[in-house]
C-alpha cells in the first residue's frame, strides 16, 4: 500500500436524529462551526492530503450537501455585479478546480460498512480515505489525514485514527489492541466494536478517520450482519488486519464529536477563539457571558 491516496469517502446518509428538529431540513454534515459547513472541513482536510475525488455516499433525500459543492450561477452572478468579490471567491472556491465530486446513493440504512462499499464502483483497486464528518480534528500543522497519509505511504500499512478515551466510553468505539507503538503508531493485533468496558482490550477508540487498503471492498461484501443488522466496517478490519498490516495512528490534533451538542459547541467555541478576526470579540463575549453567570473570568 506504498502508492499514495487520492480517493476519499464521505458516509453522509445519516439522518442526524440527535439535532433534530434541525436536521429536518439541513443535514447535520451541514451545520455550521462558524461560517463554513461541518463537510467542508472535512473535505479540506481530504484535499490536504492529496485527494483530488471526493466520493460522498449520501441517500435519496438528501440535496443540500450536493448542492452546497454545485456551482451557483444566480449566487455568483449577484455577487459579482455588487461588487462583492471576497464573498464571491469564498462561494467558488468550496472546491478547487482539480477536485471533483461524484454523488452516491445508498438505497437502504444499512451500516458503515454497507455505506464505505457502495463508493467499490468508483474507487477500484487502489488504496482510499474514509472521513466522518461528524469528528472534525482541529491541528495547526497538518491535519490528520495528511499525517496518516504520509504515514501509511512509508509504512505500507493501513491507518485508523486512535485516540485514549475513558475506560467507561468504550462501549460507544471501536476499540483496538495493539503491539507497542513506534512513534505515533502500531501495528493493531485485534479491534472489537462497541465492548463493554470490562471486556475493552484496551481504551484505544477507532474515530473517524481511516485510510484503507482497497482488499477492504471484498471483505465487506462478505461480511454479515452485525450489531443492529448493519454490516460493521470494524468486522471487516477485524479480517483485513489478518491478512495485511493495520495501524492505529494517534494523530497530532484535537478531536471534537459534533455529533452531540456539547461537541458542536466545543468546536464552535475554539475555532471563534482562534478565528483571526474574531477572536477578541469571541473572547470578550465570553467573559461577558461567565461574569453575567457569576464565574471567574477566562485566563
Amino acid at each position: 500500500m506504498t502508492q499514495r491516496i487520492r480517493k476519499a469517502v464521505f458516509p453522509v446518509a445519516g439522518l442526524g436524529t440527535r439535532f433534530l428538529p434541525a436536521t429536518k431540513t439541513v443535514p447535520k454534515e451541514m451545520l455550521p462551526i462558524i461560517d463554513r459547513p461541518l463537510i467542508q472541513y472535512a473535505v479540506d482536510e481530504a484535499i490536504e492530503a492529496g485527494c483530488d475525488t471526493l466520493i460522498f455516499v449520501t441517500n435519496r433525500y438528501k440535496h443540500a450537501v450536493a448542492d452546497y459543492f454545485d456551482k451557483a450561477y444566480e449566487l455568483e452572478q449577484k455577487l459579482e455585479r455588487s461588487g462583492k468579490l471576497e464573498q464571491l471567491e469564498l462561494v467558488r472556491n468550496v472546491l478547487p478546480s482539480h477536485v471533483r465530486a461524484v454523488f452516491v446513493t445508498q438505497a437502504e440504512a444499512l451500516g458503515l460498512g454497507h455505506a464505505v462499499l457502495c463508493a467499490k464502483p468508483i474507487v477500484g483497486d487502489e488504496p482510499f480515505a474514509v472521513l466522518l464528518p461528524d469528528d472534525l480534528i482541529w491541528n495547526r500543522g497538518p491535519g490528520a489525514l495528511k499525517q496518516m497519509a504520509d504515514a501509511a505511504e512509508a509504512s505500507g500499512a493501513s491507518m485508523i485514527a486512535v485516540q485514549d478515551v475513558p475506560k467507561e466510553q468504550t462501549a460507544s468505539y471501536g476499540i483496538v489492541a495493539t503491539d507497542a507503538f513506534s512513534g505515533r503508531s502500531g501495528r493493531i493485533r485485534a479491534i472489537v466494536e462497541k465492548p463493554k468496558p470490562e471486556d475493552a482490550p484496551s481504551n484505544l477508540a477507532v474515530v473517524g478517520r481511516y485510510v484503507l487498503d482497497s482488499r477492504i471492498f471484498q471483505l465487506l461484501e462478505s461480511t454479515t450482519p452485525g450489531a443492529g443488522g448493519e454490516i460493521q466496517l470494524t468486522d471487516a478490519i477485524a479480517t483485513l488486519l489478518q491478512e495485511k498490516p493495520v495501524h492505529a495512528y494517534r494523530f497530532q490534533g484535537t478531536r471534537f464529536d459534533c455529533g452531540t451538542h456539547i461537541g458542536l459547541i466545543e468546536a464552535t467555541i475554539r475555532f471563534a477563539l482562534d478565528h483571526e478576526k474574531l477572536s477578541d470579540a469571541a473572547r470578550d463575549m465570553m467573559q461577558s457571558a461567565l461574569k453575567e453567570l457569576g464565574v471567574t473570568e477566562l485566563e
